[in-house]
C-alpha cells in the first residue's frame, strides 16, 4: 500500500477579475507521504497560499479550479460538495492560517472556539470529553489549561499562535498546512513556535506542508521542498539535495540572499526586478526576464516542464540549457 497521503496532479487555478484571469496556480504537481514534512517556498505572490487554499477549497468565490486532481488518502477532493468538504476539513486536513493574531473571534473565549470545531466533527462527545481534549491539546503546545477561559486579546502573539496550532490539531488530522505560521512574531518566539510544530509532528506522526518565503526556515523544517515562481513549481526535491545542489537560477538566487552562520562569510545578493503579472498567459520560462544566467541557459520561448536531474529531484527544463531540448 502506498504511503502517499496527499497526491496533487497538474493542479491549475485562476482568479476571475475585471482585468482578466489571474493564473495563480499553474500545473502544480507534488505529493506528501505519511509523516513527511513538505515545504513550499518563494517570493510573496508566487502562489504558495493559493495552493494551500485550493487544497482545502477555501479560496475566494472568484476562483476557478480549471484542471487537476487533489487526492487525500486516495479520495478525490475536487468536485465534492460543501457538506462533503466540511467533513474532510479539520478531520483529515487542517491549516494554521497566516496571521493567527486575527484568526480568533475577539468576543468568544479561546476554549469555546475550539469546542465548536469538536462539536461539529464529534457531536457524540460529552462536554467533559471536549474539555479534556482541549486541555490535552494545550499541554501539547505549551499552554496552560486556563487559556481556554481567556479571550484572544488577553493572549500574547506567541500564545495566540500556539492556540491556533491546538485548534488545527483538535480533530486529529492526518496532514496540517502551516501557512507562514510565524508571521509578525519576534525571532525568539518564532524559534519556539517552529520547535513546537516539529515536536507535535513527531509526537503524532503527522504530515506537514510548511509554507514560507524564508528558505532558511524551510531548510530546518522540511524533508522535501518545492520552489515556486509565478504560480509554478520550478524545482522540487529532497531538501538537502536542493540546498546542496540547486539547479534552477531562482533557487540559487533565494539561497544567495539568505545569510548563514556556517562556512566563510559572503556578501548577500539581491534579485533585480519583480515577479511577472499573472493576468496574461506567460509563454515559456517565466523567470527569463530576471534570470542572471539568461544569456547562458534561459530560453524564454521554450515551454516549461520538469526534468529529473537526481533521485526524486526535478527542475524546470528551461534552466538546464540545450542538452534538455
Amino acid at each position: 500500500m502506498s504511503d502517499i497521503i496527499l497526491d496533487v496532479q497538474n493542479l491549475s487555478m485562476h482568479y476571475e477579475t475585471l482585468e482578466g484571469n489571474v493564473l495563480a496556480v499553474k500545473d502544480v504537481t507534488f505529493n506528501v507521504k505519511s509523516g513527511e514534512s513538505f515545504g513550499l517556498v518563494g517570493e510573496s505572490g508566487c502562489g504558495k497560499t493559493s495552493v494551500a487554499m485550493t487544497l482545502l477549497q477555501l479560496q475566494p468565490e472568484n476562483s476557478v479550479i480549471s484542471e487537476g486532481s487533489i487526492k487525500l488518502d486516495g479520495k478525490e477532493l475536487i468536485g465534492l460538495s460543501e457538506n462533503e468538504l466540511r467533513k474532510v476539513r479539520w478531520d483529515s486536513i487542517s491549516i494554521v492560517f497566516q496571521g493567527a493574531m486575527n484568526a480568533w473571534n475577539p468576543v468568544i473565549k479561546i476554549g469555546e472556539q475550539i469546542r465548536e470545531a469538536l462539536r461539529e466533527h464529534y457531536p457524540e462527545n460529552s462536554k467533559q470529553t471536549n474539555i479534556d481534549k482541549i486541555n490535552q491539546l494545550f499541554k501539547m503546545v505549551g499552554l496552560d489549561e486556563s487559556t481556554a477561559n481567556r479571550f484572544p486579546h488577553e493572549l500574547s502573539g506567541g500564545m495566540k499562535q500556539r492556540a491556533v496550532i491546538a485548534l488545527a490539531l483538535s480533530c486529529d488530522p492526518k496532514i496540517i498546512i502551516a501557512d507562514e505560521p510565524t508571521t509578525a512574531l519576534d525571532v525568539v518566539i518564532q524559534d519556539q513556535i517552529l520547535n513546537e510544530i516539529k515536536k507535535v509532528q513527531e509526537l503524532l506522526g503527522l504530515s506537514l506542508i510548511y509554507i514560507s518565503h524564508d528558505i532558511a526556515v524551510i531548510a530546518e523544517m522540511t524533508d522535501k521542498i518545492a520552489v515556486m515562481y509565478a504560480g509554478s513549481i520550478v524545482e522540487i526535491g529532497p531538501t538537502s539535495e536542493v540546498f546542496n545542489s540547486p539547479k534552477h537560477s531562482y533557487t540559487k538566487a533565494l539561497l544567495d540572499s539568505t545569510p548563514s552562520i556556517k562556512g566563510e562569510k559572503k556578501k548577500l545578493k539581491s534579485l533585480d526586478g519583480e515577479p511577472p503579472s499573472l493576468i496574461n498567459k506567460i509563454e515559456g520560462c517565466s523567470f527569463a526576464p530576471r534570470c542572471p544566467n539568461r544569456n547562458i541557459s534561459c530560453k524564454p520561448e521554450r515551454d516549461m516542464k520538469l526534468i529529473e536531474v537526481g533521485h526524486d529531484h526535478f527542475v524546470d527544463s528551461c534552466s538546464l540549457g540545450e542538452n534538455y531540448e
